[in-house]
């Protein structure tokens, strides 16, 4: 065991490098089309992000408002659909200007995933039109390809779930957080167990492939007792894939305004709630992806959504407000807040904006970028990362071009000794701070720039 004195584990969940604070407004709005002309396009993700809770979890800082009153959802979905029209034109005018073959078969989507928000919130027939703008529009065939979307217990019912069922949907992604009741209550989130069993039941009913059910820990009150019981619960569906999220108390969101968390007694609290989950999920034949992530081992390769920390190298084409898309030198969005009058005027603007053709917002990547994020995202990863893979795109090894934090985290104990030649990964005790040492590895301008960023 390392005499490195270690960090505290929970700094922040990096589920994107670099995060949204660190975005900008782009002075010269560069033009979509260029952005994506010379990227590879044969295998790219989708995602269409809903903006649009029943209610809003006190722990919840996703861009999402609760809501959605004067049939704002119709007018959200006329702004997609005209967002998609422009965004697949800018795709083969792309692949036009870099001499290409133009014709549609030229863009594939290899993944596709509805997120939010709740997805679920819009009623089936919104679902139906969708799922009409990922195929019509934007040419990706849900039927072929990975479909993940996620739910939430109160809009899980029966006609929404056929809808996404016969449309092509093989995961479903539940947050149930606890399935203790007045655990759900302390992280502001009103629902009861009887509901959350009952939206499982069909669920299952619905026979998507792969059934994802969120679990939390660090509630106010939780227990290691508590916490078995929801992983009992859970596991007694037989889940196909399961996170363990820690809980996080973040600024603007519920709990952040309460005041709760924050000591170093709650991040010990947290950490052995975390290897107690983990370690009673491997018990029971779960694999860790990830520090969140488990998968049962027996679910088709077909059916799996993408690894936690994917690197999605091959493109991201992200639609609606808060959806990312990225491409190699560029990640780029819409404005980013959590308050939630400012999440209203940011929906509201995008939902009579005509002009989709150009980007607004975002972060230039650079090499320098480029291989921290690699690194970061494909180290987070339970499998670890073949070096030989990262020499091939940059030209150097991890080693090289990353001495210093290598060390650290080697000292620390975070990296598997054990591991095959040629091959990072971290240790268990590395998974377990993986959100202390993804944060490592942000670059000084990514830092400096997330600090900058003026909360809204």
């Amino acid at each position: 065991m390392s005499t490195t004195l270690a960090p505290r584990p929970y700094e922040s969940y990096v589920y994107a490098y670099p995060h949204k604070t660190a975005y900008r407004p782009l002075e010269d709005r560069p033009a979509l089309r260029g952005l994506w002309a010379g990227e590879r396009k044969d295998a790219l993700s989708l995602y269409l992000h809903i903006p649009f809770c029943e209610v809003r979890c006190g722990f919840c800082n996703l861009f999402t408002r609760i809501g959605a009153p004067d049939e704002l959802t119709t007018r959200y979905l006329g702004a997609l659909d005209r967002q998609a029209t422009t965004v697949r034109d800018a795709l083969a005018e792309a692949e036009a200007e870099a001499g290409a073959d133009a014709d549609a078969d030229a863009v594939r989507f290899a993944a596709a995933a509805f997120g939010g928000g709740t997805p679920t919130y819009l009623d089936a027939d919104e679902l139906d039109r969708l799922c009409d703008i990922a195929e019509k529009r934007m040419g990706a065939d849900l039927r072929a390809v990975p479909l993940s979307v996620e739910t939430s217990p109160a809009t899980a019912t029966a006609d929404r779930l056929a809808v996404l069922a016969e449309r092509g949907a093989t995961r479903l992604s539940i947050g149930v957080q606890s399935f203790v009741d007045a655990e759900a209550k302390a992280a502001v989130r009103p629902q009861r167990r009887a509901e959350v069993e009952a939206a499982l039941g069909r669920i299952r009913d619905a026979r998507i492939p792969v059934l994802n059910i969120d679990l939390i820990y660090g509630i106010d009150g939780q227990t290691e007792a508590s916490w078995r019981h929801s992983l009992d619960t859970a596991l007694a569906w037989r889940p196909e894939e399961l996170y363990l999220y820690p809980l996080y108390v973040r600024p603007l969101t519920g709990l952040g305004r309460l005041g709760a968390g924050g000591d170093s007694a709650w991040d010990d609290q947290r950490l052995r709630l975390y290897r107690q989950g983990r370690d009673h999920l491997l018990a029971h034949g779960y694999e860790q992806m990830s520090m969140r992530m488990f998968r049962r081992p027996d679910i088709p390769f077909q059916d799996a959504g993408p690894d936690d920390y994917a690197c999605q190298t091959d493109g991201m084409i992200g639609l609606g407000c808060g959806a990312r898309s990225y491409t190699s030198a560029l990640h780029y969005s819409f404005d980013y807040a959590v308050d939630m009058r400012e999440i209203r005027t940011i929906i509201d603007t995008y939902t009579t904006t005509e002009d989709f053709s150009r980007a607004e917002v975002g972060r230039r990547i650079d090499d320098g970028e480029a291989r921290r994020r690699h690194l970061l995202q494909s180290l987070l990863q339970a499998g670890g990362m073949a070096e030989a893979d990262y020499r091939e795109r940059f030209g150097s090894g991890p080693a090289e071009d990353f001495p210093a934090e290598l060390a650290r985290f080697a000292a620390l104990g975070w990296l598997d000794k054990s591991a095959p030649t040629g091959l990072l990964r971290l240790s268990p005790e590395g998974l377990a701070y993986s959100d202390a040492l993804g944060p490592a590895l942000f670059s000084p301008a990514v830092r400096a720039s997330m600090a900058a960023y003026e909360r809204k």
